[in-house]
């Protein structure tokens, strides 16, 4: 745990010495990261936007193609949704009907994370898929989510492309613009740390409103 929140928190430091050892490699790694942390239900802890902000400021220093990146990051994390919400068709229906907390499947998932990715796609519909991207935790189970309800592949795969596009787009050219910034390059853990915060702010207000609404 403790190697995981090191290279979280210096996420650009790890990058850069990757991309030394493994070259062109490096590409794939990143792929691989955020095809799991969308695809894969079991993943969630994953780094997306700070991995992401990281990539894109990388490029900036030339280590990184800016265009290759977001072509693949982009289709990474579309393929990813699309296979969230296809193995949520497959089974999500039997674990929202199972009261059997032992079953494999049911020891794999986290109910309290799958509940409010169930709340967040109840109260914004399709538009969940997109504004959950942008969500640590929600957007890894929103897909799986709307699998497991009665959205049609059609008018998922259309939020799923919209909403891979605007997450990789505005991470990664962000961490190109600002990420070489003295002040955010000399502090990226704040800067890392920052970002999750500040994704976490509509969970936040939401539980805020839930509590508001019980009182």
């Amino acid at each position: 745990m403790e190697q995981l929140v090191d290279v979280f928190l210096h996420l650009d430091t790890h990058l850069t010495e990757w991309v030394a050892t493994y070259g062109r490699w490096v590409y794939a790694f990143l792929f691989v990261i955020i095809f799991a942390e969308t695809g894969l239900v079991v993943t969630p802890i994953l780094p997306g936007d700070s991995l992401l902000f990281a990539a894109g400021a990388l490029a900036a220093s030339g280590a990184l193609d800016l265009r290759v990146l977001l072509i693949l990051l982009i289709v990474a994390a579309a393929l990813g949704d699309a296979v969230n919400y296809y193995v949520g068709d497959a089974v999500g229906p039997k674990i929202f009907r199972s009261v059997d907390r032992t079953s494999w499947w049911q020891r794999m998932l986290n109910r309290d994370h799958l509940a409010r990715a169930h709340e967040f796609f109840e109260k914004y519909g399709g538009k969940a898929i997109i504004l959950g991207r942008f969500v640590p935790i929600v957007r890894t189970f929103v897909p799986f989510v709307a699998g497991a309800g009665t959205m049609t592949y059609s008018t998922f795969a259309l939020y799923n492309v919209s909403g891979a596009v605007l997450w990789v787009g505005i991470c990664t050219v962000g961490g190109y613009i600002f990420g070489n910034v003295p002040i955010v390059r000399d502090h990226f853990s704040l800067v890392a740390i920052g970002i999750v915060a500040v994704s976490l702010i509509p969970i936040a207000v939401e539980y805020l409103r839930g509590r508001g609404r019980v009182r």
